[in-house]
């Protein structure tokens, strides 16, 4: 057989289907042409994964494909491959382009002359059928949530509230899909929700994470009467509608948190004071904007954060995580930390972004630059978003979200006496979920305290510089001797053993509830690091903070169990936070 390639180019090819009520899709396809053999690959030329082949001497007729109608795709000049029984529709970037495919696929089956069949002749082995895509799937379509702009030429455009369908998920974080006139490209996948009748993202009265004390502020300055919000219950998987009324008997106004109960029937029927059954929440949502049946009032106006910003996505664009420094612009500084000097910034005049300028010799640079590109797939809306690094010159720089309120402790330090507690147990909450989603991709902090989290202009916590003390090249600061090693944020298996794990993260988050609720103290104050290692060691625990009540310093404790499987993980405190957060949530 001969395998020497006569051409090679990435084409559009549409789905052969099976069934003539499926939808038809186009995918970017590798073909490959060589003198006996047709074969289209999924991936780049350094990567990629058969997807179906054709033999040569089985092709019948190629020809072009003449298209009077809107061609879907931005390939717009089409070609027909015919064999056996089967078509492949393949489209072209370009008329030269398919002018030399049909040309060379055409020598190639006059190579393969048709044999006359001879009565003794015996029949040659039938041909390997070629690997087909599974044509029959059904497209999955989603909803913009927010607008997405386009930094690539790979990338589609969103606009609120229109639909897109999904064509290809090869990454978690951006997919490729196809808009309303055919336009392809990729889009970060958390700027989209699937359309289904109870998927809630979608709808003006849901706010996701959402706890009770914000809802209750929410309302309260919304102050408008049959203002409500719908939100995660404390129980996960069920919803609670939070509503405000100004005629809560005696002229008083009142909150109401109505849980949305569900019947154990199948299927699932929603219902929420009274037994009125729907088959959705937005069914229920609808029918008591009207009627008020069993609430204090009538869900009349629908209340939500008033800043609902886009959130981060994992990079500028699709595997891009390499930033050009010339598209960079410096402006002041913002500080100074273990690798250098942070200042705020703008990458393409546009996006405000903070800048670290690795100081040389303060870590593993070769090390961290390889770990970045898993680092940057690490989203979530309680993480701070590394969107990439410049690393074609030295100093290398450090590009993340900009967070305006800058680090947690300054923070706290500076509204001292100004938060509420439900305020402080709720940053403490934010911390919790970024954790959760760290310890649930079996990813250690090494260095989770107040100082390594950061407040957004909204009031959000984020937990910042993950994993980053692996590369720092500062002694004083790695070794637990050192005079700048964290002790009094370390557990015993970690200054005697450097045993890191998500359970010594615990025991820091326990530290970092402590500095939250005495709104910025200094753990173990008065107490050298010597003298914290032996006391600790001894069984002594930190103090309970004023503000903070006997639940969430036995919260406190739990982090603090001397045995790392003694404490619990990050899911079961998020849980005992929301319980505390949530109180009596029930009607």
């Amino acid at each position: 057989m001969n395998t020497t390639t006569i051409l090679q180019e990435i084409l559009i090819k549409r789905s052969q289907q099976k069934k003539r009520t499926s939808p038809l899709n186009y995918k970017e396809r590798l073909f490959v042409l060589t003198k006996s053999m047709l074969t289209y690959y999924e991936g780049r030329a350094e990567k990629k994964y058969r997807k179906g082949s054709v033999d040569i001497s089985r092709i019948k007729c190629v020809e072009v494909v003449k298209s009077d109608g809107i061609i879907p795709c931005q390939n717009k000049y089409p070609f027909q491959v015919v064999y056996d029984a089967n078509t492949l529709y393949i489209f072209a970037p370009s008329a030269q382009s398919r002018d030399q495919w049909v040309r060379n696929l055409k020598e190639g089956v006059m190579r393969f002359p048709s044999p006359m069949p001879e009565k003794s002749a015996r029949r040659p082995p039938p041909p390997i059928p070629p690997v087909e895509e599974n044509g029959n799937e059904e497209e999955e379509i989603v909803v913009a949530m927010y607008d997405f702009e386009p930094t690539e030429h790979h990338d589609l455009r969103l606009e609120k509230g229109e639909e897109y369908t999904v064509i290809e998920k090869n990454d978690i974080h951006w997919w490729k899909a196809r808009d309303k006139y055919g336009k392809q490209g990729y889009i970060p996948s958390n700027y989209v929700t699937g359309k289904k009748s109870n998927n809630l993202d979608q709808y003006e009265w849901y706010s996701r994470n959402l706890n009770r004390s914000k809802a209750e502020q929410l309302l309260r300055t919304e102050d408008k009467e049959g203002g409500f919000v719908v939100r995660d219950s404390s129980q996960p998987g069920l919803y609670t509608v939070s509503l405000y009324t100004k005629f809560g008997g005696e002229g008083s106004s009142g909150i109401r948190h109505y849980h949305i109960k569900e019947t154990l029937t199948s299927p699932k029927q929603y219902y929420l004071a009274e037994k009125h059954l729907f088959n959705s929440i937005p069914e229920i949502i609808e029918y008591h904007k009207h009627n008020a049946a069993g609430l204090v009032t009538r869900l009349r106006y629908p209340v939500t954060p008033k800043k609902t910003t886009a959130p981060t996505t994992a990079g500028f664009s699709y595997e891009k995580w390499e930033i050009n420094p010339s598209e960079l612009t410096f402006m002041r500084e913002l500080g100074s930390g273990l690798f250098g000097v942070v200042r705020l910034g703008k990458w393409r005049a546009q996006y405000k972004v903070a800048i670290k300028a690795i100081r040389e010799g303060a870590m593993y640079e070769e090390d961290f630059i390889e770990e970045a590109k898993v680092m940057m797939k690490l989203t979530h809306p309680k993480l701070v978003q590394l969107y990439g690094v410049c690393t074609q010159q030295r100093p290398i720089y450090i590009v993340t979200e900009f967070m305006e309120h800058g680090c947690l402790l300054n923070y706290l330090r500076q509204k001292r006496g100004v938060l509420s507690k439900d305020v402080l147990l709720t940053m403490c909450q934010d911390v919790c979920e970024g954790m959760e989603y760290l310890e649930r991709n079996s990813f250690i902090h090494r260095d989770l305290a107040a100082r390594n989290c950061l407040v957004s202009d909204s009031g959000v916590v984020k937990v910042s510089d993950f994993g980053m003390t692996r590369y720092v090249l500062d002694d004083q600061y790695t070794s637990s001797s050192g005079a700048k090693f964290p002790v009094k944020w370390c557990p015993p298996e970690v200054f005697n053993y450097s045993r890191f794990s998500s359970k010594s993260d615990v025991w820091s988050f326990g530290v970092l509830m402590w500095e939250v609720f005495t709104e910025g103290k200094m753990p173990f104050e008065k107490s050298s690091n010597y003298e914290v290692v032996t006391m600790v060691s001894q069984g002594h625990r930190l103090y309970r903070p004023k503000l903070a009540c006997k639940q969430v310093y036995e919260i406190m404790m739990m982090c603090w169990q001397e045995k790392p499987e003694g404490r619990p993980t990050f899911e079961d405190l998020l849980h005992a936070i929301i319980d505390i957060a949530e109180g009596e949530d029930a009607f």
